[in-house]
């Protein structure tokens, strides 16, 4: 009898609540996004040139200006650029959207790794991954801040590089998606539920 008790019992135990096609779909689509995010946020701050105005191209590692023979000439002596604390300035910029990128592959680890190994901490580990997600928006959208208040006389609408552009579209993703996960977390079954069944 005790041992028909036990294996009853373990069975409750590894018991796991079945998601809907729906929510398998939302979440894969979740990691998706981020993995993209991930991707075109890498491919900008690798790039860096970011703004293109009064035949200067501002990036986060180079500062390029035209030459008489009409070729771009780059360095990364960034005070050339003759603009107060752009060193300094350009170096918060960087290493925000550089960490916000490395802090985002920690997110997506988390968030892939609780959709293969199912167990009862796999909500936990999907909401830890939410929020790091959710806090690469935050690095990212400041180091992006960063940058447009520092040339912040230089923008224009048609200045903007496709790199530029890149990193705006994966701030908006870091978001989205984390922001999308932590509520999908909310709203479903939570996982830790199970024992007091």
């Amino acid at each position: 009898m005790t041992a028909i008790a036990v294996q009853a019992q373990r069975l409750l135990t590894h018991r796991r609540p079945k998601r809907s096609f729906f929510e398998t779909f939302i979440r894969s689509l979740i990691i998706l996004c981020a993995a993209i995010a991930i991707v075109l946020s890498s491919i900008s701050v690798c790039d860096g040139h970011w703004l293109f105005a009064k035949g200067k191209l501002f990036g986060l590692w180079h500062f390029c200006a035209i030459g008489n023979n009409s070729a771009l000439k780059c360095t990364t002596n960034l005070t050339l650029a003759n603009i107060t604390g752009i060193n300094i300035g350009m170096i918060l910029a960087r290493s925000m959207v550089s960490f916000a990128v490395v802090v985002a592959i920690f997110g997506l680890e988390l968030l892939m790794v609780s959709q293969v190994c199912e167990d009862i901490s796999s909500r936990k580990k999907w909401s830890m991954g939410s929020a790091l997600i959710l806090f690469s928006f935050l690095l990212s959208s400041s180091g992006v801040l960063s940058f447009l208040i520092l040339l912040r006389d230089y923008i224009t609408f048609t200045g903007f590089t496709l790199t530029y552009w890149c990193e705006f579209i994966a701030t908006c993703l870091f978001f989205l998606n984390g922001l999308s996960g932590l509520h999908l977390n909310n709203i479903t079954f939570p996982w830790n539920r199970m024992g007091k069944n």
